[in-house]
């Protein structure tokens, strides 16, 4: 099992925890992660995009000119697709780009998501994290401390707001608790920040 460091809030090492192996110590599975981030990204589109078809654009309803005789091409309306101002031919609609991988998928791309993070050394277990009032600037000493100078993933085991709202307006690092963590988030920061509860709130469920 993978043995990581345990500090505390200044920095300095109180424990060593060891870590499931089923959980930290696989070998990552790059094409589940893409599929896992795909289907994140995708499910936070609007889907909103909208164009009028033929049958939606205003006017048109009296036929331009008789069928025949005219020497002129045959037209039936002005809100024909090839006319200016018409409809259009297969615009985009309002969708949903929503779409599910199977429960095993999504697991195995947290997995690997984490096992990536240890084999890159770039997991910092606390051992808790406490706040007594909301203040970025006792963060950023918290995150100066443990030598955090890019962007960084803080999970907590529950959701505190004093840590959140202390979080927030620093610039690359995020708070989230244990129960959000999530496959995107964890690649798009470069070090993740787990207290030992968040841990064994995520190795619970991972391990089921």
């Amino acid at each position: 099992m993978p043995k990581v460091a345990v500090y505390n809030i200044s920095g300095e090492q109180v424990d060593e925890i060891e870590l499931n192996d089923t959980v930290w110590g696989i070998e990552p599975n790059e094409y589940v992660l893409h599929q896992a981030v795909v289907m994140q990204l995708a499910g936070q589109r609007q889907g909103t995009h909208s164009t009028k078809t033929r049958s939606m654009v205003r006017g048109g309803g009296r036929k331009p000119w008789r069928q025949k005789g005219t020497g002129r091409a045959r037209h039936g309306t002005i809100r024909s697709p090839i006319w200016r101002g018409g409809g259009v031919v297969f615009g985009p609609q309002p969708r949903s780009y929503k779409f599910s991988l199977p429960k095993k998928v999504r697991r195995l791309a947290m997995r690997s998501a984490l096992s990536g993070r240890i084999q890159t050394g770039d997991v910092l277990v606390l051992d808790s994290l406490e706040i007594n009032q909301p203040k970025t600037k006792e963060m950023v000493k918290i995150l100066a401390n443990l030598s955090v100078t890019n962007k960084a993933l803080v999970v907590t085991g529950e959701q505190n707001e004093n840590i959140l709202k202390s979080a927030r307006n620093i610039p690359g690092v995020k708070q989230m608790k244990a129960a959000g963590l999530n496959v995107y988030d964890i690649l798009n920061h470069d070090q993740l920040v787990i207290t030992k509860d968040a841990v064994a709130k995520v190795e619970e469920v991972l391990t089921r």
